[in-house]
C-alpha cells in the first residue's frame, strides 16, 4: 500500500530521490523475484507486474513506465557468467521494484533493469556477486535493494502504529550495528550472529537477501546512512540504508 499512499516514509524516499544524482541506470534486486535461477532482466520495455492479490483497485492501476536497459543486463550477466548468470526478458518490474521507484524517480525516466535472487544459492553466494556487481557503480548505476530486514508476515499486528515486537527490534539493531561496524561475516551468517532472534525476523531469506547485495557493492570507507528507520504492523522493518550516492 506505501505504492500509493503518502506517509513519513514515502516522503522519505521522495525526499531521497530529489537529492540523489540522476543515475545512468537503475539495478533492483528485489525480494519479489525469487526464483531457481540467476536471471537478469534484458526487456526493453517490462511491463509493470502486479505480482499480488486481494487489495485495492487503485494499486493494480499504478504504472511504471520505465524503459529496460539491454546493455546493463548484459553487463551484468558477463559480470556473473561464472556464477551461471543468464538474460531473460521473461520478466517485468515487480511491486518491490516499482512501489518504491513510483517514489525515488516518480517521471520513470531512468532505465530499470532487474537481478533475480537464486533460493538455490547460500548468503555467501549472494554477497560475493554483490562485489562482483560493484563496478555497476562505477558507471553511474544506482544498486537498488527492495526488501526488509525483519518481514514476518505470520505476526503482524494490524494497524501501522502497533508496537514492534522485542525480536524484531533486537534483530533490526543488531544489523544495524553489523552495517556501522562493517561486520559483514554477521550479515551473510546472521541466523548463528543472531541466533535468537533471526528465525523470527527472517523465517524466510527473500526480503533479507537484497540487503547483502547493497552492503557487498559499497566501498569500505562508505559509512551506512539510516535515512529511514521504523516499523510497520509489528513484524516489518521498513529501514532504508544509503551508501555513497548509488546504492541505496
Amino acid at each position: 500500500m506505501n505504492a500509493i499512499e503518502r506517509n513519513d516514509f514515502t516522503r522519505t524516499l521522495a525526499d531521497l530521490g530529489a537529492r540523489l544524482p540522476r543515475p545512468v541506470a537503475i539495478l533492483s534486486i528485489s525480494a519479489h523475484w525469487y526464483i531457481g535461477d540467476l536471471l537478469v532482466l534484458s526487456h526493453p520495455k517490462p511491463e509493470t507486474i502486479y505480482d499480488f492479490w486481494g487489495f485495492p483497485r487503485p494499486l493494480y492501476q499504478v504504472r511504471y513506465p520505465a524503459p529496460g536497459y539491454p546493455d546493463g543486463a548484459a553487463l551484468t550477466a558477463n559480470l556473473l557468467r561464472a556464477d551461471h548468470a543468464v538474460q531473460s526478458d521473461e520478466w517485468g518490474f515487480d511491486h518491490g521494484t516499482w512501489s518504491v521507484l513510483v517514489h525515488l524517480f516518480p517521471k520513470a525516466d531512468i532505465p530499470v533493469f532487474q537481478l533475480s535472487l537464486d533460493y538455490h544459492r547460500s548468503p555467501q553466494d549472494h554477497y560475493r556477486m554483490g562485489q562482483k556487481i560493484k563496478e555497476l557503480r562505477d558507471l553511474g548505476v544506482l544498486i537498488l535493494g527492495s526488501g526488509n530486514i525483519v518481514h514476518n508476515l505470520g505476526r503482524l499486528v494490524p494497524g501501522r502504529n502497533a508496537q514492534p515486537w522485542s525480536w524484531a527490534l533486537e534483530f533490526d539493531a543488531g544489523i544495524k550495528e553489523a552495517l556501522v561496524s562493517r561486520n559483514h561475516d554477521a550479515l551473510t551468517n546472521y541466523e548463528m550472529a543472531f541466533s535468537a532472534t533471526a528465525r523470527f525476523a527472517v523465517p524466510t531469506p527473500d526480503h533479507y537477501l537484497p540487503l547483502l547485495y547493497c552492503a557487498a557493492a559499497s566501498d569500505r570507507g562508505e559509512a551506512p546512512q539510516f535515512p529511514y528507520e521504523g516499523f510497520e504492523q509489528a513484524s516489518i522493518s521498513m529501514r532504508a540504508v544509503q551508501w555513497g550516492e548509488s546504492t541505496i
